[in-house]
């Protein structure tokens, strides 16, 4: 099967940081799909893989932790999805991943592909909404309300792939007001269409601009890039008794400025789940399945923004690019081979 990998960590422009190449069928085993997949999309997590993990001596190494496809077959222990079923999916970081004609995924975090949308749309979603969802309601259980707070959402870094789709979930699924963090006029307007009640610029101190909405500091605030850039202002802006998720790699995180205001912090990492086969394991196939009908009823979209073009090592290099410059908005997305 076709396939893209590569064999060492090298910086975008290498010529070899990511290949073609031909490589065996897969066969389902257990509780695993075996997916044809019509579509990825390009995450952060992509890049920092490519350029910081090796493979094993010869061996090749696939990228890819978004997919849409059509199930080919089933292990022997599937009892959620048979042959021919649409679904998408985004895979977990200690697989090979889905930049390839035919991908195995363990059926608890699969969920069905929004009927509503062709595969590239639906490729955009999956590991963000995972990501968003899990961080709203796993981690800060914004359900929960914090005592005297502003009953409110600060969303760091609204027009990325995460941001996109957590103003989306907490608009569809709580009462909660959304302030959305953009430095750009495009950006601004993205985060404004997909629904956020209010819009400040990250490139200036974020904390005077949020009291300056008048509406309480927030209980909650969600960080999803750049995170040591804004953490004095995380301080400033968050609610006492708050609670705080991020989802980037700071070098260091100094969390002592958050004990007066007894904040509680949270990392989201959606991988967790599949990489250590937790028993809510099938939480995501059952939140991918509500993702999708948020998405058939009108309620949430798509973030895919861009199609690079089919799913070659040329257009994988062009979106990684692209993904590194930081300058993106919404998901880029492959399709077809």
């Amino acid at each position: 099967m076709r396939a893209v990998a590569y064999t060492a960590p090298l910086p975008i422009s290498a010529q070899t940081s990511l290949i073609d190449v031909d490589l065996p069928m897969p066969e389902a085993q257990g509780r695993d799909l075996l997916v044809e997949i019509k579509a990825v999309s390009v995450n952060p997590v992509d890049t920092k893989v490519r350029a910081g993990v090796a493979p094993a001596d010869g061996a090749f190494k696939v990228l890819g932790w978004d997919a849409a496809g059509i199930v080919k077959a089933v292990g022997p222990e599937v009892t959620l999805f048979k042959v021919g079923d649409e679904v998408f999916y985004a895979g977990s970081i200690n697989r090979p991943g889905s930049n390839a004609e035919f991908h195995l995924v363990d059926e608890r975090i699969v969920g069905r592909k929004p009927a509503s949308l062709d595969f590239a749309a639906a490729a955009a979603l999956p590991l963000t909404s995972i990501t968003a969802y899990e961080a709203l309601f796993d981690r800060l259980k914004v359900q929960d309300a914090v005592p005297g707070a502003g009953n409110a959402i600060l969303i760091i870094g609204g027009a990325g792939g995460v941001g996109s789709i957590a103003i989306q979930i907490a608009r569809a699924l709580t009462d909660l007001t959304v302030i959305a963090t953009a430095s750009r006029p495009e950006t601004q307007e993205w985060v404004k269409a997909l629904g956020a009640h209010h819009v400040i610029d990250h490139s200036k101190p974020i904390a005077p601009q949020m009291a300056a909405l008048g509406i309480g500091a927030p209980g909650f605030v969600f960080s999803t890039t750049n995170t040591s850039d804004h953490l004095q202002d995380i301080v400033e802006a968050i609610a006492p008794q708050g609670r705080f998720a991020l989802i980037d790699d700071p070098k260091t995180l100094d969390v002592v400025p958050f004990k007066r205001k007894a904040i509680s912090i949270h990392w989201e990492l959606m991988f967790t789940r599949p990489l250590f086969g937790t028993a809510d394991m099938i939480e995501q196939h059952k939140l991918l399945n509500k993702v999708a009908d948020l998405v058939d009823a009108g309620t949430i979209r798509t973030t895919l923004n861009e199609t690079v073009g089919v799913i070659n090592a040329a257009n994988l290099k062009t979106a990684h690019a692209m993904i590194e410059s930081g300058k993106t908005k919404g998901k880029l997305v492959l399709a077809g081979f």
